[in-house]
């Protein structure tokens, strides 16, 4: 198993975090990973990306010019990235982020309402994790088991009591996803 995942929207919508609890959640559970991101002023609004790789075995290179699978959190992303799908993989995007749905009919479109699904959640913090847990139910590349280990790795301790409601999240995203 393989995977080669990017992700991308704007700074601000926990992209990065996301990317990095995914490679975590790797290597809880012994898997290679690589994770390089992409920013700069994107931080404070501007498009951001990740790449991680998830591998049974070891990760040539993090470089990677096609994905098996996209996220993508806002329509420049979609732009940049639908062409970039491998044949046969996924594209997950959040419903209120595009103004042009993906087109592409030899890849597998997953819309996710996870900004709607935070705001009933009453936390746009989870946004995230939601989108995440989406993720996971079209390719499982990780278990919740390995997503919650990365959480208490990746947190601050102080942050752990918000762990129930994150996996919580992980749980709508998958239950949500189109």
């Amino acid at each position: 198993m393989k995977k080669e995942i990017i992700i991308s929207g704007f700074g601000g919508q926990g992209v990065l975090s996301m990317g990095k609890i995914l490679a975590y959640s790797g290597l809880m559970e012994d898997k290679e990973v690589t994770w390089m991101p992409a920013y700069g002023p994107e931080q404070r609004g501007g498009t951001c990306n990740v790449t991680v790789i998830v591998s049974d075995e070891r990760v040539s290179s993090p470089i990677v010019s096609e994905y098996d699978v996209a996220i993508v959190l806002n329509q420049p992303s979609l732009d940049k990235f639908e062409p970039r799908v491998k044949k046969g993989g996924f594209l997950i995007y959040d419903t209120s982020g595009i103004i042009n749905p993906p087109k592409r009919t030899d890849i597998t479109v997953c819309p996710i309402a996870a900004m709607d699904k935070a705001v009933e959640m009453k936390n746009s913090k989870v946004f995230n994790m939601i989108v995440l847990g989406g993720l996971l139910k079209v390719c499982p590349v990780v278990s919740d088991k390995g997503v919650e280990k990365a959480l208490y790795k990746t947190l601050p301790e102080r942050h752990h009591g918000l762990i129930p409601l994150n996996m919580e999240a992980i749980t709508a995203g998958k239950e949500i996803i189109g």
